[in-house]
């Protein structure tokens, strides 16, 4: 009996061990179960702690190449006027200015402004400007290339801003555009103390570039020069950099001590053959004329400079309706003065006034020693900052001058005298 049970025996014990084999695996996929589903569970809420607090609300996206971006604003629509030279003000800023302000009650459009992605930006600045810079030849009596600077179209029908310097003397001028056509240039007006004259070609339909504005610029934006060093064939070049500085004067004369005010300062490569050409935005709109470059003893330092669009603009405008410019005349010798603070600490006031023996402002009462503060209301602390302020003004403007003399504080209104030729 014994040997008869002891196959069962067997049999009964395997079976047993095959069941408890069975229960251990699955308690394991069970636990495996609840640990997955655990997983699950903490990464879900996660998840939603991370939405709920905003990790998702903006979406990063990896961008390899940005050719160009465009953008929908709203500007009131403009129709393009040909420029005249009897033209009135008004009219000769219609083309040349930016779009007016939307408070004007013509209807606005829809247009798009481009955004260029920084490694686009100067070429696609470029290739817009180019056809709009040219080359300035001024010629002797015979005939003979006696001297080249640059120039920028201002108007579809061939109006050319440049510099005075670029022109002075010249008994013919020619205009090569950067495509290589020529024509003979006929001058417009030339204004010497600002550097600017205008020429005239017979030629319509030219691509031209638009005034920008000073308004918002600020130091360590992006600038773009675009002229003609050294009378170079094959067009137009291209320098790059930012605005470095505003408000700055510069000895243009040693010898007769003639200087240049409120100009800008950039560092985008600027050369000889290169005034009269354009500082451009972004957006290539006319910041300013290239004029200058600044030199020392040892060379050219990197120093570029340019008349603000700002002023171009008056001058171009006085140039193209009266063929002059009436600059005002304060009738003022001047000096920076500062006042003094504690522990000797010098602050700017000012600019100390002599007055000369035709002054328009000692016929109003000021007097010698008189300390000018502000025109207008804008304060001056320099005098090469009264100087470039007064550039905005033309003779016969009526204006206020402030004063401190002694302690007391005095408003001098008189009418501008126009500036000696």
């Amino acid at each position: 009996m014994d040997a008869a049970d002891q196959p069962s025996s067997t049999h009964s014990s395997g079976e047993g061990d095959e069941r408890a084999h069975d229960r251990t695996r699955d308690r394991g996929h069970y636990g495996f179960r609840i640990a997955l589903v655990s997983a699950l569970l903490a990464a879900a809420a996660t998840t939603t702690a991370l939405w709920l607090a905003g990790a998702f609300d903006r979406e990063i996206v990896r961008v390899t190449e940005v050719v160009e971006v465009r953008e929908v604003v709203r500007v009131p629509e403009q129709a393009e006027a040909p420029v005249s030279v009897d033209a009135t003000t008004t009219s000769v800023l219609a083309e040349l200015s930016s779009p007016p302000a939307e408070t004007t009650t013509v209807p606005p459009v829809e247009t798009t402004v481009p955004v260029f992605a920084p490694s686009d930006l100067v070429a696609v600045v470029a290739s817009q400007a180019i056809p709009s810079i040219v080359t300035v030849q001024s010629l002797d009596e015979e005939s003979v290339r006696d001297g080249s600077g640059s120039g920028v179209v201002i108007s579809s029908d061939g109006f050319i801003v440049t510099n005075h310097h670029v022109i002075d003397g010249a008994d013919t001028l020619k205009v090569i555009m950067s495509d290589g056509l020529s024509y003979p240039a006929e001058l417009i007006g030339s204004d010497p103390l600002m550097d600017i004259a205008v020429l005239k070609i017979e030629a319509g339909d030219l691509p031209y570039i638009r005034f920008g504005s000073m308004d918002g610029l600020r130091t360590g934006e992006p600038a773009i020069a675009v002229g003609n060093p050294l009378g170079l064939d094959g067009g137009p070049s291209v320098t790059a950099g930012v605005i470095s500085a505003f408000d700055r004067s510069l000895v243009t004369n040693p010898r007769t001590g003639d200087s240049l005010y409120g100009l800008l300062q950039t560092d985008a490569p600027i050369t000889r053959g290169s005034s009269g050409g354009a500082l451009l935005d972004v957006y290539g709109r006319l910041l300013g004329i290239t004029t200058a470059i600044g030199l020392s003893d040892v060379g050219a330092e990197g120093l570029g400079f340019a008349v603000p669009v700002d002023l171009v603009e008056e001058i171009v405008a006085d140039l193209l309706s009266e063929g002059e410019v009436r600059h005002a005349f304060l009738g003022i010798r001047g000096s920076s003065a500062f006042s003094e603070l504690e522990d000797g600490v010098e602050s700017p006031l000012g600019v100390e006034i002599r007055i000369l023996e035709e002054s328009a402002i000692g016929a109003a009462g000021a007097e010698d020693g008189d300390v000018i503060v502000a025109l207008d209301g804008v304060t001056v602390r320099s005098m090469p900052q009264l100087v470039a302020r007064l550039r905005s003004y033309r003779a016969d403007d009526l204006i206020t001058v402030t004063v401190r003399r002694g302690e007391e504080t005095l408003d001098i209104d008189l009418t501008l005298a126009r500036f000696p030729s």
